[in-house]
C-alpha cells in the first residue's frame, strides 16, 4: 500500500500492470458477463495484452473517482428455485456485472479489508463475511454460551430477528457517513459512492428478451465484491453498546439472554426497542412476522416479546444458518432432517445446510 499526495493518512491500492494481469490470468472462465458482455475466458486470453490498457482506466477510476457507466449497470437473471413457475417469488434472482469492473473491486476491497482487520473496526459479533468466521463459528460461540447458562439451571429466552430486504435498502448517505465514521480516507469513500450512485439494472429472459433499464437508489449491489464488505460497515453499530448476548452473520441477527427474574426479561425487551429504534433511524425495517423467539430451559416462564407495536411469536425450532435449532437443544430435528436427506443417507455433514 502506498501512501496518497491527496491527504495525510489516505491510503491507495496498488494499481499495477502485475496486479492486474494475475487478477485477469485468474479469472473463471465459465462465469458470465455483465452488460458490457464482456466474457472472462477473451479477458483471460488476452490478459498479456490487454492489461496495461487496463490497469490505466483502473488508476484513472481510482484518482478521479468516477465509475465507468457499463460497470454500475447489472443484467438480473432470475433463476428457478421450487413450486409453481408463475408465481415471482419463486425465482432467485442473480445479478451479473461487468468483470473488469469486479477486478477493480477486488483490488479496492484488499485495501477495504486490510483497514477494517489492522483497526479492528468490525465488532466481534459478526460473523458474514468475515476473515476466519463463518457459519460455523456463529453457531458454535453463540451455542456455547446458550447451553453454559442452560446447563446451570437458567431460562434463556433468544430473539430470531430478521429484515426486510436489508441488502437493497441501505441508504447510500448513511452508509457514506459510516465509512468517513469508521476512518475510511475520502479518496476511497469518493469513489465507493459514485460506484453506488446512478445505477441501474434490467430483467434478462432466458428466452433473450429484457425489461428497460431501472434506477436503484438505495442497497449495496447484489452480486458484486464490495457489497457484503460495505453491508458489514453498515450494520455494525447494530449493537453498540447494548447488553445482551447479540450476534449476526451479515444481517441475520439473534439475541440472547438469560430470563428467570422480570428484570432479566425487562432487559432483553428494552434490547429489543433499541434495535427496533436503530433500524427506523437507519432507514431499515425488521420482517417483525418472521421475528421468533425461542425459550430453553425447563423453568422458563415463555416471556412475550414485542418489536414497535407487534408482538413476536414463539417458536419451538428455527432453522439458523442451515441448522435446526429447537427449544430442547439436543438437535433431534436436525439429526432426523439430516438422516433423511440424500446426502446424510450417503454420509454427509451433518450440518447438512452449509
Amino acid at each position: 500500500f502506498l501512501l496518497n499526495d491527496e491527504g495525510l493518512g489516505e491510503i491507495q491500492p496498488q494499481i499495477g500492470r502485475q496486479v492486474v494481469q494475475e487478477h485477469l490470468a485468474s479469472l473463471n472462465e465459465f462465469k458470465s458477463p455483465g452488460p458490457d458482455q464482456l466474457h472472462p475466458r477473451v479477458l483471460k486470453e488476452l490478459a498479456e495484452v490487454i492489461s496495461e490498457p487496463l490497469t490505466i482506466i483502473f488508476e484513472s477510476s481510482w484518482r478521479t473517482g468516477e465509475v465507468p457507466e457499463d460497470w454500475r449497470r447489472a443484467n438480473v437473471v432470475p433463476i428457478f428455485k421450487k413450486g409453481k413457475k408463475n408465481y415471482p417469488n419463486n425465482y432467485r434472482p442473480v445479478s451479473l456485472t461487468s468483470i473488469p469492473g469486479k477486478i477493480l473491486e477486488k483490488i479496492i476491497k484488499e485495501v477495504v479489508c486490510k483497514h477494517l482487520e489492522t483497526n479492528a473496526d468490525i465488532a466481534n459479533s459478526q460473523h458474514g463475511f468475515t476473515k476466519n468466521k463463518s457459519c460455523q463459528t456463529n453457531l458454535i460461540s453463540f451455542f456455547d454460551r446458550v447451553t453454559s447458562w442452560v446447563d446451570t439451571g437458567n431460562a434463556v429466552d433468544v430473539a430470531y430477528l430478521d429484515f426486510s430486504k436489508a441488502f437493497d435498502k441501505v441508504p447510500h448517505d448513511l452508509l457514506a457517513n459510516k465509512l468517513v465514521k469508521c476512518g475510511r480516507d475520502k479518496t476511497t469513500v469518493r469513489w465507493i459512492c459514485n460506484w453506488l450512485s446512478d445505477r441501474t439494472q434490467r430483467v434478462i429472459l432466458t428466452n433473450a428478451s429484457s425489461s428497460s433499464w431501472k434506477e436503484v437508489t438505495s442497497g449495496v449491489p447484489q452480486g458484486s465484491v464490495l457489497g457484503p464488505v460495505l453491508f458489514n460497515i453498515f450494520i455494525n453499530d447494530l449493537d453498540e453498546g447494548l447488553e445482551g448476548t447479540i450476534i449476526k452473520f451479515a444481517d441475520d441477527t439473534k439475541l440472547g439472554g438469560i430470563a428467570n427474574t422480570p428484570e432479566d426479561r425487562s432487559r432483553i425487551q428494552n434490547v429489543l426497542d433499541r434495535l427496533e429504534r436503530w433500524a427506523e433511524t437507519n432507514k431499515m425495517k425488521f420482517n417483525r412476522d418472521k421475528c421468533k423467539i425461542l425459550h430453553f430451559g425447563r423453568k422458563n416462564g415463555n416471556q412475550r416479546y414485542r418489536m414497535g407495536d407487534a408482538w413476536l411469536d414463539s417458536s419451538t425450532c428455527e432453522k439458523d444458518l442451515g441448522v435446526l435449532v429447537d427449544n430442547k437443544l439436543n438437535m433431534s430435528q436436525q439429526c432426523s432432517t439430516v438422516e433423511l436427506s440424500p446426502r446424510g443417507r450417503g454420509g454427509g455433514s451433518f450440518f447438512g445446510g452449509f
